[in-house]
């Protein structure tokens, strides 16, 4: 398939998996965390009497300037049934929004969904391609800036981007329009002393695909050794018979590797 071919199937894939989600479960859809249009999220809500659930928060990718919330409802679809609260974020992508918006959105969203179901038993982050970037920058932040500490329990970091030094001479940068100084201070890689203070706890899995570009798997074995490092709580995850898209598109399926092991942090295997 041509490369246009391929985004549409994943588009589709991601698309299906989400009305399945919310035809399946309970769900809030445009709660909002902000004041711009884009600052909603959507929730998916399992049928369980209790009210100490853990909660698996989701940031699409999309390389900053596709996708959105509309899309990223298909993990709900295993966690559900066990159990798992899932919260699919939207922020404004590239060209509307930039860089420092969209770190400054998802970090906001994760505070406003913490406010609002303050008795959940655990919070957990996942993200895809950009949306691994975006988690990386939640996990990095300095949260005396804000009202609360979020206790994040569980990150899971899949086919991510990490340094963006890199994306400035690219295609993608075209709509972000990203400087050195703004890829610098929204780079992962440079911020992990930061990390280890925010998120010394938490639980990290940094995944690639098989199939991966050289370049996205040379950044997931780098922002791993960086955080083992640096000592934390960190295993990197080489998925086989994936590429870019299907490692998360499987997440539709409970068998699927990552699937089990995302419950298994969670304690719902």
């Amino acid at each position: 398939m041509s490369a246009d071919e391929v985004i549409k199937a994943h588009v589709a894939a991601l698309k299906e998996g989400t009305e399945k989600a919310r035809s399946a479960t309970q769900t809030l859809l445009n709660v909002p965390y902000g004041e711009r249009d884009s600052e909603k999220l959507d929730v998916y809500v399992p049928s369980s009497s209790s009210l100490d659930l853990p909660l698996v928060i989701y940031l699409h990718g999309g390389y900053w300037q596709f996708l959105s919330k509309e899309e990223s409802g298909f993990m709900a679809v295993p966690l559900i049934q066990k159990g798992v609260v899932v919260v699919a974020v939207g922020y404004e992508t590239a060209p509307k929004g930039n860089m420092d918006l969209m770190v400054s959105q998802v970090r906001q969203s994760v505070v406003s969904v913490v406010q609002q179901y303050s008795h959940i038993s655990g919070l957990y982050l996942c993200g895809h391609s950009a949306g691994a970037h975006l988690v990386a920058m939640v996990l990095s932040t300095d949260w005396s800036q804000y009202s609360l500490k979020p206790q994040i329990k569980g990150a899971f970091l899949l086919s991510g981007i990490y340094d963006l030094l890199p994306v400035l001479s690219t295609y993608m940068n075209e709509p972000l329009k990203m400087t050195e100084e703004v890829a610098e201070r929204n780079s992962p890689s440079r911020l992990v002393p930061q990390l280890s203070q925010a998120s010394s706890n938490c639980d990290i899995v940094v995944a690639m695909a098989q199939n991966d570009s050289p370049d996205f798997r040379k950044q997931s074995e780098e922002y791993f050794k960086t955080l083992q490092s640096a000592g934390l709580k960190v295993t990197l995850e080489d998925v086989p018979d994936t590429d870019h898209f299907s490692i998360i598109e499987r997440f539709v399926n409970e068998d699927y590797h990552l699937t089990q092991l995302l419950l298994k942090m969670i304690g719902k295997s």
